[in-house]
């Protein structure tokens, strides 16, 4: 597997350093990335964390803005300025800045929270409630999407009258 899935909760050493889960540690080596890359996660109060495909993505939304805009200047700023790159310790742990630890509100435990080409860091309980509100938003998105139309916009009989 080439993703990034399911959660992981595990506690900080007294040095800061924390075990990576060994199936998110295989996705970073698929992808050649030596530890991972990690910064504030926009908008929620985590960590996003990933290899080469997270930094691509990162390029891709910069290209996508005018060069020399403001924009881009503090979407670059906010995703590469306040990055920071970890790297594995031969037990698979890496060290926690305490400023990424802060932003997101860590203490003595961690959740891993796979997310497909990325993951994120979250303080258990924190997470805890974000998945549950997650979880309320997706059963009122598929309650919605359950009353529309076929994709394609026609009847999928082919019949026509």
């Amino acid at each position: 597997m080439d993703r990034f899935v399911s959660t992981f909760t595990n506690r900080i050493d007294s040095k800061g350093r924390v075990s990576v889960p060994a199936t998110f540690r295989a996705v970073l080596a698929r992808d050649g990335f030596e530890g991972l890359y990690a910064y504030p996660a926009l908008g929620v109060p985590a960590v996003d964390a990933g290899g080469h495909r997270l930094v691509e993505e990162i390029n891709g939304l910069l290209d996508r803005l005018p060069a020399y805009s403001d924009e881009r200047d503090q979407l670059a700023a906010a995703l590469y300025g306040d990055s920071e790159i970890l790297r594995l310790d031969s037990e698979g742990r890496v060290a926690l800045p305490q400023r990424l630890l802060d932003c997101a509100g860590i203490g003595e435990r961690v959740s891993f929270v796979g997310l497909g080409h990325k993951f994120q860091l979250w303080e258990p309980d924190r997470f805890a409630a974000h998945q549950s509100e997650a979880r309320t938003k997706v059963r009122e998105l598929k309650q919605l999407l359950s009353g529309m139309p076929p994709a394609g916009g026609g009847r999928s009989s082919g019949v026509t009258e």
